[in-house]
């Protein structure tokens, strides 16, 4: 019997069709600016391609990072997508996928769309690893991908001089109609000797985000900001931006990069309400304004 893998404690993100109904007819009464675009900036793409040593972190765009670790090039989330079903991208990767180094390791948080692109990871240049939640292997090997390893929560694994850890989220998975929960979801730990970065991936707000602090001494903290209106029908699977703040605390991280917002519209929250609510909140709990580090599109940061 095929597996359907669940949150901790049993936390379910179901939804009715009627919740559907009313999330829709409630949307189309709403009347939202989108007229902001997040920053962005021209790549560094000379410098990245010939990267060897130096540690960086750069924002391509939703929950998609180029990440430099000890001579290793890593990609998270890979999405480089037009659009989504029928709506288009709000703003564009801050690095064409042409422009990217040959890729080491491409750690996969779960199944949905706007984290797994196929028509995506294709198209990367080398011979990538892919790291990815349990039951998510078959797919890339009927697609035809061979470096694939399947991570159940905590699991963790030395590749050279990098270790990584699949953490726990609290989501959910789906790409057709019956594969429900078929594979699992989550975060990722990746360290080395002097850094240590946490992706979050998607989720609500849970217990999951003080265990990883706990277990780890994590530099940056990688977490999503978005896709959390209406509350009523998000709040189980994906964070609100005051959430967020408190998630970063829970890791104990030294520094938080706002994800996941800016190039889908995923939910009736935009860009502008994430970031103003963050800032908010932040400002709120006094908290030293050098560890949030907003970075624009296409931004490299150097560790």
């Amino acid at each position: 019997m095929k597996n359907r893998y669940e949150n901790l404690d049993n936390v379910s993100t179901a939804k009715t069709f009627k919740d559907l109904r009313n999330w829709r007819k409630e949307r189309k009464s709403k009347k939202k600016d989108l007229s902001f675009q997040v920053p962005s900036v021209n790549p560094e793409v000379r410098f990245l391609q010939l990267n060897k040593s130096g540690a960086t972190i750069t924002w391509i765009g939703h929950s998609t990072f180029l990440i430099q670790l000890n001579g290793k090039n890593i990609l998270t989330d890979p999405v480089w997508a037009k659009q989504l079903g029928m709506d288009k991208r709000l703003s564009p990767p801050g690095l064409d996928i042409n422009d990217l180094p040959p890729i080491d390791f491409v750690l996969i948080s779960h199944s949905h769309y706007d984290h797994l692109h196929y028509s995506s990871i294709k198209k990367l240049k080398g011979n990538p690893t892919y790291l990815v939640p349990i039951g998510l292997g078959k797919w890339f090997m009927k697609k035809g991908f061979q470096n694939v390893t399947e991570f159940s929560w905590w699991d963790g694994k030395n590749i050279g001089n990098l270790h990584f850890t699949f953490t726990p989220a609290q989501h959910w998975t789906k790409r057709t109609l019956t594969d429900t929960n078929r594979s699992h979801w989550g975060g990722w730990v990746i360290s080395c000797a002097n850094h240590c970065i946490y992706f979050a991936g998607d989720s609500g707000y849970f217990k999951g985000f003080l265990e990883v602090g706990k277990r780890y001494s994590i530099d940056f903290c990688l977490m999503p900001i978005g896709a959390y209106e209406p509350e009523w029908f998000m709040s189980s699977q994906h964070v609100n931006p005051e959430e967020a703040v408190k998630a970063f605390l829970d890791t104990g991280a030294n520094f938080m990069i706002p994800m996941h917002y800016g190039a889908y519209r995923l939910a009736d929250d935009t860009p502008k309400e994430a970031l103003d609510r963050m800032y908010s909140e932040w400002d709120k709990r006094e908290l030293d304004k050098d560890r949030l580090k907003v970075i624009k599109i296409g931004e490299t940061i150097k560790l």
